[in-house]
Parts: C-alpha cells; structure tokens; sequence
C-alpha cells in the first residue's frame, strides 16, 4: 500500500479531511461561545445542564480536533474569549432568548452537527480520523436523544405537519 501503510497518525491527511477537522475545530468553537450565551439565557435547570454538556463536549473536541492539525502542520482557527456569566434577571426581556428558542436551535444544531460527522466518517481515508468523527456522532446522538426527550417533556417540540388522514390507494 506504500504511503498508506503502517501506523493511521503517520499518514498524510488529504485536503478533504483538512478541510473537516479544520471546519469541525471552528465548528466547536463557535458552539462553546454561542451556548455559553444560551447558558446566560436559560433559566430551566434541565436545559442549563444539557447546555453545559454540550459545551463539555465542544470543548473536548476542539482540543482533540486542533491536537490533530497542529501533528499535521497546520495553524487551528483561534479560540473565542470566554464569556462571563451573566444573571437572567440582567438581560433585558426583549433581548432574551427563551428557553424554547434555545432548545429548538440545539437540537437543529445537534442534528446538522451528526450530518457534518457522517460526511466526515465517509470522505476520511484515514483510519483514525475516520473513528475520531464516529466517536463525535455517538456522543452527539446520545446528546441529542435527551434534547428530544426534553423538548417532548417540556412540551417545547414544534411538530411538523402530521398525516392524520392517508389518501386512498388506487387499484390500477
């Protein structure tokens, strides 16, 4: 097999999984910074925690994301300053995410984020980067079955249009 022979984390990654590890490490970045703002907002205990979960998660990532391209030569996207912690009560209402809003936008970004990780699982060559991302997914569906449980429990679930009515099949 010559170049692509031997130990995974000696091989070259090719620009596709460049390209995904540098956008997954930015991805998660952007994420820590964003729900640390929604950590501000949420006031309901259950969404705080998933919340700091997620943001655990986003940070384990992006550690082992930019650990990845710094053995491969290339410079990671910065890291957004940490935001402080701000009282509820200091955010003025009309500028206050509400819980709902907040827990609808993480299961939006929790779903495109266990899209993003299968691409990546599929384009990667190498074996390693391959199972980093699958090791993501898992823990991003893990995650993202609680967001669904909670937003079913607390009734904040928007569902789409439902087929309450099935049309009759013809006989041809």
């Amino acid at each position: 097999m010559g170049i692509l022979s031997g130990n995974p984390k000696d091989e070259p990654m090719h620009y596709g999984e460049i390209s995904n590890v540098f956008m997954a490490s930015s991805a998660a970045k952007g994420a820590i910074s964003c729900y640390q703002a929604y950590l501000n907002h949420a006031g309901d205990k259950e969404l705080k925690k998933i919340l700091e979960n997620l943001i655990d998660q986003a940070r384990l990532e992006s550690k082992e994301l930019d650990a990845l391209l710094i053995n491969n030569g290339i410079t990671p996207a910065p890291t957004m300053p940490e935001r402080p912690a701000v009282k509820l009560e200091d955010i003025p209402a009309g500028a206050r995410f509400t819980d709902p809003e907040i827990a609808l936008k993480i299961a939006s970004d929790t779903s495109m984020a266990i899209v993003a990780c299968s691409q990546a699982m599929g384009q990667s060559i190498r074996v390693d980067i391959g199972a980093l991302f699958a090791k993501y997914h898992l823990a991003k569906s893990a995650q993202g079955v609680k967001i669904l449980d909670m937003l079913k429990d607390k009734g904040w679930l928007i569902f789409p249009p439902l087929q309450v009515k099935r049309p009759e099949t013809v006989k041809v």
